[in-house]
């Protein structure tokens, strides 16, 4: 049994009562949480930052999404601009029956950017029910701090943040060459008490205010490898960090105790979901290191519905070498999703494949567009 499969819910707090409502098995007899996964009418899904926005991106539309562009600004905001930066931001607006919920998944890389793009955008951030972070890279949680000191004070009182687990909190390292290695961030649990904000940790699925579910952990079952990016420090300095004594029967190994940066696997990374009514899935990878196949065989799994009608977020394809690329865009084509999103860490090279290979199903982002789905 791999770790991943081992390790189960991490700490109770605000999670208790919102986590899985039963496990089954799968054709391995692997035990899989399953949750009943909420029905939404709606879903909008607005790019608030990703790495560039372009003007002149095609405005085209496609059967049952209204695709809405961002070209320029009218009025006292016409010499403003949207800006882009290397990271991801996404506002979720869902509405089933006559109840709307906001949910905004992951900040960017700078306070200055996701607060510059909200006030453009027109998007309030004392509107929002919750908050997600995907996983622990700071290119998706370094514009959280800058946003909750602008933002917090008008925000509800009692303000969540998902993460997928405890791995989320880690020290992350970038290689700098001759073995060294410089910070890429880690996010700060005591910024967060400070800002009220409750962080909710889970490796199960979780339902978000009714509406959204986050998959949990992602089992690496498919032929997807982590393809290299950052390292990992295991443990806690000067207070800060992950604390290795909240991720339940994970065994690590002497090195990883000891504090030595190993490759990051990501253990904790979760997508986020909804289930659109006569529509199916629509799965948000964020930046997806453990696989866009594996993320989406997760989101069956646990909810028992196949049916994935769109594939949103960064695909972390950029790196990937090139038979590599093509196994995965073969395998893809085969899981019947009529649409993909590709963002932010996806790369170019998966989106000369796409036009190439599943040209009906790609829909071009950019900073500032927005994607409505209806039923």
């Amino acid at each position: 049994m791999n770790r991943l499969s081992r390790r189960r819910l991490l700490q109770g707090s605000a999670a208790a009562g919102l986590a899985c409502t039963g496990f089954v098995r799968d054709a391995g007899g692997a035990e899989v949480p399953r949750i009943e996964a909420p029905v939404v009418d709606s879903l909008s899904i607005q790019v608030v930052t990703d790495g560039n926005h372009d003007i002149f991106i095609s405005g085209a539309q496609v059967p049952g999404i209204r695709i809405e562009r961002v070209r320029g600004f009218n009025g006292p905001k016409e010499r403003r601009v949207l800006r882009s930066e290397w990271g991801l931001s996404l506002w979720l607006t869902s509405a089933k029956g006559g109840e709307e919920k906001r949910i905004l998944l992951d900040y960017g890389w700078t306070g200055e950017t996701i607060n510059n793009n909200l006030d453009l955008l027109g998007l309030d951030p004392a509107t929002l029910d919750a908050l997600v972070v995907s996983h622990g890279h700071l290119d998706h949680f370094g514009g959280l701090e800058g946003f909750l000191e602008k933002h917090r004070p008008r925000m509800k009182g009692d303000l969540k943040l998902y993460l997928g687990g405890e791995d989320a909190f880690c020290q992350r390292l970038s290689p700098a060459g001759n073995g060294a290695f410089a910070s890429f961030g880690r996010l700060d649990r005591a910024m967060l008490a400070a800002a009220r904000v409750t962080p909710v940790l889970s490796e199960d699925p979780l339902v978000i205010e009714g509406h959204a579910f986050t998959t949990g952990a992602v089992p690496r079952v498919s032929q997807e490898r982590v393809l290299p990016n950052s390292y990992v420090v295991f443990g806690q300095q000067d207070g800060a960090g992950c604390d290795v004594s909240k991720y339940a029967a994970h065994h690590f190994t002497p090195a990883e105790l000891a504090g030595q940066p190993v490759p990051d696997q990501h253990l904790h990374e979760h997508a986020t979901c909804y289930h659109l009514k006569g529509r199916g899935l629509v799965v948000i990878t964020s930046c997806g290191h453990g696989g866009i196949l594996n993320t989406i065989r997760r989101a069956r799994a646990v909810t028992g519905i196949e049916k994935v009608h769109a594939l949103v977020g960064g695909f972390h394809l950029a790196p990937a070498p090139q038979d590599y690329l093509d196994r995965i865009m073969a395998e893809l084509k085969q899981q019947d999703v009529d649409y993909v999103f590709p963002m932010h860490c996806s790369g170019p090279n998966f989106l000369e494949a796409a036009k190439r290979e599943m040209p009906q199903a790609l829909v071009l982002c950019t900073t500032g567009s927005r994607f409505a789905f209806g039923a």
